[in-house]
């Protein structure tokens, strides 16, 4: 009998956000009458693809139970890392006794509430006969520096250089003995990475500008922009 594949979305929420300077870690900030967080998942969910979401949350985190979402019948909470990758693992393993390991799982920010479904259809669309799966990304349009202190040290081919988005779209297997392998290593900053140091070489699709991260206070009011401006 041949194994019917799962799709999983898995949430890293465990971050505190500095940059933003503001009272609450950034994705429990307010964004067009609900939480950033709130938005993302409702985002994630309304894709109708995903068995369950899985999220990464701290344990010391005061916000997160008083989400109605949190209670939602498809999310799953998981404990937080002190490290994203440590909270996609986390996330992995909560939904080990349900997830095989052909099963797909695509990570995605919790600050990126302006993911839209057809975005997500596309990666799926574009990788689940893929070996390896891949990322969403953007070809970068800047000239780019290469900067040694306050001084230009070269200019990059911008060809070759792409901004990497979320989800990121990989085998429930593969990414979690990935992610187990490279435990502690600094340098694996998204899931991507981790997989590249397997030797392995995850595709590139590209994806929508307005997938947005919200990283800076200025990005909340261009979140919302780009909300009351997308079909999808």
């Amino acid at each position: 009998m041949t194994h019917s594949i799962n799709f999983w979305a898995v949430v890293p929420a465990a971050g505190v956000g500095k940059r933003m300077n503001a009272d609450r870690p950034k994705q429990y900030l307010e964004l067009a009458g609900k939480t950033v967080i709130e938005h993302t998942l409702l985002r994630l969910l309304s894709a109708g693809v995903f068995a369950a979401v899985a999220v990464a949350i701290s344990n010391e985190d005061p916000y997160w139970p008083g989400l109605e979402v949190s209670a939602h019948e498809r999310i799953i909470t998981a404990a937080g890392g002190k490290e994203r990758a440590d909270s996609v693992l986390s996330a992995l393993k909560s939904i080990r006794a349900l997830a095989s390991d052909d099963d797909w799982v695509l990570v995605h920010d919790a600050a990126r509430p302006c993911v839209t479904a057809s975005d997500i259809r596309h990666l799926i669309d574009s990788l689940q006969k893929d070996e390896v799966g891949g990322i969403l990304a953007l070809s970068s349009h800047d000239t780019l520096k290469n900067v040694q202190g306050d001084s230009i040290a070269g200019t990059l081919d911008r060809t070759h250089i792409w901004r990497a988005l979320t989800p990121q779209m990989f085998r429930y297997g593969l990414l979690k003995s990935a992610l187990e392998a490279a435990e502690g290593n600094p340098a694996i900053t998204d899931e991507a990475s981790a997989l590249e140091l397997q030797g392995l070489k995850p595709k590139i699709v590209e994806g929508r500008p307005d997938n947005i991260k919200i990283t800076r206070p200025e990005d909340l009011a261009l979140a919302q922009f780009y909300m009351e401006h997308q079909n999808d």
